[in-house]
């Protein structure tokens, strides 16, 4: 029988559909067959992206030059300007301001042919560095209140290029969906006086059910409430509120995790396309006690049709625990 569950977070409900019940082998994914032709993010086309504002780079090579292992480069075509003020102004009950922000591209690595799951621990760390680094340089912008780190992974998921990165938006404002989580997380910590994220990651831990993988630092599991089928998170154990704030050690298990979670999702779903998002704290609430920073990756398997955008709720055909049992047991 179908299942109403409520998000514990943000009181959002979703239809867990039973009778709709979809294992991995009967999702019908549409294998992306390489374009070929001109990729502005390989190496000797440096000169076709605007100049970068990071690169690592092992063997003293010049700036936008070859010789680099990863690069962080301007959005030739960004969302938002870097120049100007915010400007914020009203238009009878209408609300308005610039177009200010940052929009820069993670190139995560030289090579074409290579995924983010295709890569090894150590260059995921790299991503997981310049990704911390880019944060804490545009924290230092005053008209930054958030700064949002999200993947698109396929053309199916709204990748417009092959070659794997990631982006980065700087923006003027909390996103709402953000804002709806650390004021869930609020209400649950004054009632409660505990961090509705720890109490979650330890329940799940105690449970076991909807487990994916863990490590000492990290643990991988389907939400209780998933919006998407085999939608999984990455939480820290240790309660951190903010992404930026962690250290060598945990952005190396971090890695691995991230790694070993994306590779049992490609075997289970023959390589699916999927974003990931990294939820993490205001730039100026640092340390917060109620919020806990946390990635959401979320394949594309399904459509958001009329339902789900008349009514808010999502129709997820896979019980997060089917699809964590499955995902758990896929050795890597």
């Amino acid at each position: 029988m179908p299942e109403l569950r409520k998000d514990p977070i943000i009181g959002r409900w979703v239809i867990i559909a039973t009778e709709r019940a979809k294992r991995p082998s009967d999702f019908k994914i549409i294998q992306e067959k390489p374009k070929g032709g001109f990729c502005p993010f390989c190496v000797g086309n440096e000169d076709k992206t605007p100049h970068e504002v990071l690169a690592y780079r092992g063997d003293g090579s010049c700036a936008n030059r070859p010789g680099w292992s990863l690069r962080v480069v301007p959005n030739k075509f960004p969302a938002l300007m870097i120049e100007g003020g915010i400007q914020r102004e009203g238009d009878g009950i209408y609300d308005k301001m610039n177009g200010v922000g940052a929009h820069e591209v993670i190139i995560e690595s030289p090579d074409h042919s290579k995924t983010l799951a295709d890569l090894t621990d150590q260059q995921i760390e790299s991503v997981i560095w310049a990704y911390r680094d880019r944060i804490i340089d545009l924290t230092k912008d005053s008209r930054f209140r958030y700064i949002i780190i999200f993947k698109n992974q396929g053309e199916a998921a709204g990748a417009s290029l092959e070659h794997s990165h990631s982006q980065l938006i700087a923006l003027p404002i909390v996103p709402r969906y953000v804002s709806e989580e650390i004021a869930g997380a609020l209400e649950y910590y004054n009632f409660k006086e505990r961090c509705i994220f720890c109490d979650i990651v330890r329940q799940e831990r105690t449970d076991g059910i909807r487990v994916v993988y863990e490590n000492d630092f990290f643990v991988s599991l389907a939400p209780f409430a998933p919006k998407f089928p085999f939608e999984t998170w990455i939480l820290p154990k240790n309660h951190q509120s903010s992404f930026e704030n962690g250290q060598m050690l945990e952005y190396q298990n971090l890695a691995k995790a991230l790694r070993i979670t994306l590779m049992k999702m490609n075997i289970a779903l023959d390589r699916p396309p999927y974003n990931f998002i990294i939820h993490t704290s205001p730039v100026r609430e640092k340390n917060i006690p109620h919020y806990h920073w946390h990635i959401e990756i979320m394949p594309t398997l399904t459509k958001v049709a009329g339902f789900e955008w008349g009514s808010g709720f999502y129709i997820n055909p896979t019980p997060p625990e089917e699809a964590a049992e499955f995902l758990r047991k896929i050795e890597v």
